[in-house]
């Protein structure tokens, strides 16, 4: 007899005879009242940030396009970097879809196949020594995980990058370079120190007063720093330091990895290997939330051990499992890390030729690596105004955290042409209406509307 479990929610095609469709569960909301929920259960600042933003209410979305309430699509270049193979990718979908019509959470008791699986789609893709792999929810979970894994192991002092981003939960905000988010929080965790990025000298200084005893967080880009790039070498000589002293490593690739920066992990581009990968944004084709720590066997030795160690309900859930092997699934069969490095090649040219003609000096640099790019201006305020600027014309960006100086692109390795054309259109349109305000004039002045 054949089996009568569903293999899909996704519906069917509606015959002519079908009996009218269920009443929405979402009621359409205007903006007033949209924004009077936001400031009254929610936040008032999130609110006003919406509204400066243009108030637009997102209500769908697909590849790399989203659809507000209006009608109204802008080309997502945003999202943190969560969507590298854009929105509701079909094959993420289809793996979701499943486990959603049979078995969405587990009771953490019995063995289940989803988080095995995706546990080993993920090692196959990290690199060569990372073995053993912890599912949390979100990066900072994640981070708070490698901190607890490095204490593991002895290893009580922390050392990270200024202007690094890490999360704000207490451990990972300890990390996080940027003390307008610590201070309201403090204390934080003892013996955590930063050392400016991409100086070697400085992190061996340090990591020489405590042999044995340091773990280090770095990315391989800095994101919300605002796409800061470390000199070439820099990753294979802070291993190299690692190592030398004794120290615990942990490369934090929640942003960079899977492919945004062109290559599968930034630790590819230097041939290096950490005792602990952090995973996450992309890691579940941007359909749930999910992250992932990927260590080596001998860093991963005390959960091993004792597997409520460290735990979480919704840890490995397999609606989030399944999501994760759909969006590795689809990393391979689109070759999205090919498509991640062509499209930035292409792109990042393109982009500082249309910024410095409007802008002038005004802007201090454009940089980038594969689909993580960044514009860097001379002062503050022309970030701010070109990311509004930007999505009057249809396009989302970001701003960076830990930098007011840098207007932020992650876009999707799923642009077609016409995307590209639209994209370039609508820089190019927000950049003519802004560059004035802050290029020099002649005679070596700025218009400041």
């Amino acid at each position: 007899m054949p089996s009568t479990t569903p293999t899909s929610v996704l519906p069917p095609a509606v015959p002519p005879t079908a009996p009218p469709a269920a009443p929405a569960t979402t009621p359409a909301l205007g903006r007033e009242e949209l924004g009077r929920l936001y400031r009254a259960r929610l936040s008032k600042g999130r609110a006003t940030l919406g509204e400066l933003f243009g108030g637009h209410i997102e209500v769908a979305s697909e590849g790399a396009w989203v659809t507000t309430s209006t009608g109204e699509r802008f080309l997502n270049c945003g999202g943190y970097g969560v969507f590298l193979m854009g929105a509701r990718h079909p094959t993420v979908i289809r793996h979701v879809a499943e486990q959603l019509a049979t078995h969405p959470v587990a009771t953490r008791l019995f063995l289940e196949p989803q988080v095995a699986l995706a546990a080993d789609a993920l090692v196959s893709v990290a690199p060569p020594g990372l073995e053993r792999v912890h599912f949390a929810g979100s990066g900072a979970e994640a981070a708070e995980t490698a901190i607890k894994l490095a204490r593991t192991r002895g290893h009580h002092r922390l050392i990270a990058m200024e202007n690094g981003y890490h999360g704000k939960t207490m451990g990972a905000l300890s990390l996080t370079g940027k003390s307008v988010f610590q201070d309201p929080f403090r204390p934080l965790l003892p013996q955590t120190s930063h050392v400016p990025y991409g100086d070697a000298v400085a992190l061996e200084s340090l990591l020489a007063t405590a042999p044995g005893e340091a773990c280090v967080f770095i990315e391989p880009v800095q994101g919300e720093a605002g796409v800061v790039i470390p000199p070439a070498g820099y990753l294979r000589a802070v291993r190299e330091l690692c190592d030398r002293y004794g120290a615990f490593l942990v490369l934090d690739e929640i942003q960079t990895g899977l492919g945004r920066l062109g290559s599968w992990w930034g630790a590819d581009r230097e041939g290096i290997t950490p005792d602990v990968l952090l995973v996450g944004k992309g890691l579940s084709g941007g359909v749930v939330p999910v992250s992932a720590v990927v260590a080596t066997r001998e860093a991963f030795r005390a959960f091993d051990r004792d597997p409520y160690l460290h735990t979480s309900t919704f840890s490995g859930a397999p609606l989030a499992m399944a999501a994760v092997r759909g969006a590795l699934a689809a990393m391979h069969e689109d070759d999205l890390v090919t498509r991640s490095r062509e499209l930035g090649a292409e792109i990042l040219p393109e982009l500082d030729r249309i910024v410095r003609s409007h802008y002038g000096d005004a802007v201090r640099e454009v940089r980038g690596q594969g689909l993580l790019l960044g514009i860097e201006f001379a002062e503050p305020g022309p970030a701010g105004d070109l990311l509004i600027e930007l999505i009057m014309n249809g396009v989302i960006a970001n701003h960076s955290l830990n930098s007011h100086l840098v207007l932020r692109f992650t876009p999707p390795a799923v642009l077609t042409r016409s995307d590209l054309d639209f994209f370039y259109d609508a820089v190019d349109r927000a950049c003519r209406a802004q560059g004035a305000r802050y290029a020099p004039t002649a005679e070596g002045d700025k218009i400041h509307a």
